[in-house]
């Protein structure tokens, strides 16, 4: 019988032992400047879908709070062989008080920018921010995809049982090196590149983690990608895990094209070597996008 009392009290020692709590310090730093920029086109509608969300990093476990710029300005120039040769840009304004979300201002002038100027290749979208005091470059060129082809419920599994495959087909562009970023909803993407299957038709499996109830509609995106969102993305991928938004969590190793340029005479030297700490997070594209619709069965 003393054996019996010995271990409850120990497991009771234990369990008081477990309910005791840790205070761990995590490290404090001045927040940062998230830009949240993936602008997806469609090139059947007549305006580009100009959206920036803006937000700081703040410290672990805290909601990412919005934060309001001082301005925001969307520059179109046109560049060949280096030289600007027209140039036009769009003033942004939040879309409502206390969103962090800019989009064209269209109260007194209509400052949407025309589907239309996706077609020149040499444009050049530069987006210009200033943010407490701090001013901010972005820089990015428009980057199409090809459509998928077709969308099919597989009958795979992986591990567990209880995943549900899709079978995604499309047709890769063969007259260029390209790259694809596909969104499956839920928070989880993926990225591809055409190395092994240039200009050919491609398939592949996605597995979701979980089954769906027949009749749920899945919306999955295919988005063009020029090489360095491509890196960008792998790397914010491979970091989360798929755990949190891509825009939400401070990620001090994953450097986006937002570039602080306070104080610079030269913005065409984005590197910030000579400010290593001195740099926002996030990212600013604009990309075609292909959405389809599959129906669990």
């Amino acid at each position: 019988m003393d054996r019996y009392f010995i271990l409850g009290l120990l497991l009771a020692w234990i369990s008081i032992g477990c309910e005791d709590v840790i205070d761990v310090e995590v490290p404090e730093e001045e927040p940062r400047l998230i830009v949240d920029g993936l602008i997806r086109v469609d090139t059947t509608q007549p305006y580009l879908p100009i959206r920036i969300k803006v937000t700081e990093t703040n410290n672990f476990f805290e909601e990412i709070p919005v934060t309001e710029l001082e301005n925001i300005v969307l520059f179109v120039e046109e560049v060949v062989d280096g030289l600007t040769m027209n140039t036009g840009d769009a003033i942004l304004k939040e879309e409502a008080p206390g969103t962090g979300i800019y989009i064209p201002d269209t109260n007194y002038v209509d400052e949407r920018v025309p589907t239309a100027v996706i077609e020149n290749e040499n444009i050049l979208f530069s987006l210009i921010i200033r943010h407490k005091g701090r001013k901010y470059i972005a820089q990015t060129k428009y980057v199409p995809a090809v459509p998928v082809e077709r969308l099919e419920q597989g009958t795979g599994t992986l591990f567990e049982g209880d995943e549900t495959e899709v079978l995604v087909t499309f047709t890769d562009d063969p007259d260029a090196d390209n790259y694809y970023l596909f969104d499956f909803g839920y928070n989880e993407f993926l990225v591809t590149e055409d190395e092994f299957y240039q200009g050919q038709q491609f398939q592949f499996s996605y597995f979701y983690d979980q089954e769906f109830e027949p009749g749920k509609e899945i919306a999955i995106s295919i988005m063009g990608a020029d090489q360095q969102f491509f890196n960008y993305m792998d790397l914010i991928i491979e970091q989360t895990e798929q755990r949190f938004g891509f825009f939400e969590t401070p990620r001090a190793t994953v450097r986006g094209n937002v570039f602080d340029i306070t104080g610079l005479d030269n913005i065409n030297v984005l590197d910030n070597t000579d400010r290593p700490d001195a740099f926002p997070l996030g990212y600013f594209a604009i990309v075609q996008e292909f959405r389809n619709t599959l129906v669990i069965q």
